[in-house]
């Protein structure tokens, strides 16, 4: 499909229609940024008039609300399918979470706020759902480090691939031909300075 194509109006039969201005938001978001978000736009690529939109959303703060909880499902969908092993190595993981970034550079800003920081702010199932993927993570560092420590290694990690994903969306870096082995190496010399559990007894 060209771009033309994927931009052009289709007009609407019968069915979800919540659900397909929401998928017109989202190809919009991945063509221009959270700042591309238009009630008018997303009602006219899916052939309806604005007015009816606003049958299934309140306004555009209660759209991209909707996108983010979106995100943050599939974000945390990601985490828990990544593979895991016995001692809890937490790679796979942030593999997982720079990759949804990277496939989904628009949504991605949108969750944590860009262009609509204040309606964020406000909503509680955006917090309970960014919550629930901080959990994933949390989840994965209990297997790896002492259980006082889980809180703010959690917090270390989110930070370490938030700040990776965002400099690789938004191309300050060279990557090189293999971004993967580039993220995988970055986590794994990151994991070198995480305070390790052992068995018990066995603490040093």
């Amino acid at each position: 499909m060209t771009t033309a194509e994927a931009g052009a109006p289709a007009r609407y039969h019968h069915g979800d229609l919540r659900n397909a201005l929401l998928e017109a938001g989202r190809a919009l978001l991945e063509e221009g940024g959270p700042a591309a978000l238009s009630i008018r736009e997303i009602a006219r690529r899916v052939g309806v008039s604005a007015p009816a939109a606003y049958h299934h959303f309140s306004g555009l703060d209660d759209i991209a609300v909707a996108l983010a909880e979106r995100g943050f499902a599939e974000l945390a969908e990601r985490l828990q399918a990544a593979p895991s092993n016995a001692k809890g190595q937490l790679g796979p993981a942030g593999m997982a979470y720079v990759g949804f970034a990277r496939d989904n550079p628009g949504l991605y800003r949108l969750m944590f706020g860009e262009g609509f920081r204040g309606a964020f702010a406000a909503d509680e199932r955006v917090r309970a759902l960014r919550s629930d993927a901080y959990e994933v993570l949390k989840t994965g560092l209990s297997k790896r480090v002492p259980a006082s420590e889980v809180s703010t290694a959690a917090l270390f990690l989110w930070s370490l691939t938030h700040g990776l994903s965002l400099l690789m969306i938004d191309g300050q870096f060279d990557p090189g031909a293999d971004p993967d082995t580039l993220v995988a190496a970055v986590l794994r010399l990151s994991g070198k300075g995480l305070p390790t559990s052992s068995e018990p007894g066995d603490r040093a």
